[in-house]
């Protein structure tokens, strides 16, 4: 279905779906033009004998391309989506302590005020709103399998308070849960895994709600195979689940056809602009999850899909920011030219 098992013997063995990405399905364009799969771990880790700054050429800096990017987008409606680990913040060795900086938090806030903005990430949605702290972005947390807009308040209720729901630009509610139904099982799978792995020195099981993340960063190199083996025997177990890898994390998810790419597409479908060619998607990402979003902006034919690294690899975005600190830098950057485009608009219209 466009993925490609391990080769490792072990998998092999054991007959367990173990995918480089979340992506379990093709998709085609409404055109029939655009025909996407996922990129396997073998083709997104290879790195070829360019260095890095030959591989920049290619995937020039946004930072440096910035003007010509702005220049393509006049006229036009910018829409942000932002991964977070990696991106807004720093690669650490404690997830509990992914925190991103205040002066990051105000960059997207102020992103967010002159574009719509979301945060689309593998951490769980209350998780990952928990590190951001901010009301005015949609977040999309399990790879895009738990979405929710910005709340919105309404009538008062019997206490004088004001309730608030999430609702789109129709006013309808905006929770959507395409893997709901696996809940039951997800915690089952948690429970073993937590039971099997608790031994295992510098393992960490993460509850993602509809994914479950096992963390290795800080297990010794001597324990990884056999936490491997523990985590496999338990996802043999489910067939109606895949496991995945990411950097220094194994990730199990339910085998739907569900992931970043469509949850970007999910979200346009919500601002009302999915079919609009005056829409540009700008998806920053650091992740082998975030190509799905790259591809869908690809087979668009208009965005700017950024990769954020600081080394060489096969992706398909079409600029690059070397680590979160670039981003930073990006973000303040775009929210300026909103804003100072505004600015110009408003004197000139004063003029007339």
């Amino acid at each position: 279905m466009g993925l490609q098992r391990s080769s490792s013997s072990t998998n092999k063995q054991k007959n367990i779906k173990v995918y480089s990405i979340t992506n379990v399905a093709e998709k085609e364009d409404k055109d029939g033009d655009c025909l996407f799969t996922s990129i396997t771990s073998n083709l997104y880790d290879q790195t070829s004998d360019s260095t890095y700054t030959s591989w920049r050429v290619e995937h020039p800096s946004a930072l440096g391309s910035f003007d010509r990017m702005m220049k393509a987008a006049k006229g036009k409606r910018i829409v942000v989506f932002l991964d977070y680990d990696g991106t807004l913040s720093p690669i650490v060795d404690d997830p509990d302590r992914a925190f991103m900086s205040d002066e990051m938090r105000g960059a997207v806030r102020e992103v967010a005020k002159y574009f719509p903005t979301a945060i689309v990430s593998g951490r769980g949605r209350d998780k990952v709103k928990e590190f951001v702290k901010l009301s005015n972005v949609y977040y999309a947390g399990s790879h895009g399998m738990d979405i929710m807009a910005p709340a919105r308040p309404l009538v008062k209720s019997s206490d004088g308070k004001y309730q608030t729901k999430s609702l789109d630009k129709k006013g309808s509610e905006v929770i959507f849960q395409p893997a709901k139904m696996f809940l039951p099982t997800i915690k089952e799978i948690l429970k073993e895994l937590e039971e099997k792995t608790r031994k295992i020195p510098g393992a960490k099981v993460e509850d993602n709600r509809f994914c479950i993340s096992v963390h290795y960063r800080k297990v010794r190199e001597e324990d990884y195979g056999i936490l491997e083996e523990k985590v496999m025997s338990v996802v043999e177990k489910y067939p109606e689940f895949h496991l995945t890898e990411g950097k220094k994390v194994m990730e199990i998810r339910p085998s739907i056809q569900w992931n970043k790419g469509h949850a970007l597409e999910y979200l346009l479908e919500t601002l009302g602009v999915s079919n609009s060619s005056e829409v540009l998607p700008l998806y920053i990402g650091d992740d082998r999850t975030d190509e799905d979003a790259f591809k869908v902006i690809r087979c668009r034919g208009e965005g700017f899909p950024i990769i954020v690294s600081s080394i060489a690899k096969g992706t398909e975005a079409s600029y690059s920011l070397h680590d979160p600190s670039e981003v930073l830098s990006f973000l303040l950057r775009l929210a300026r030219w909103r804003k100072a485009s505004s600015s110009s608009r408003s004197f000139y219209n004063m003029l007339k």
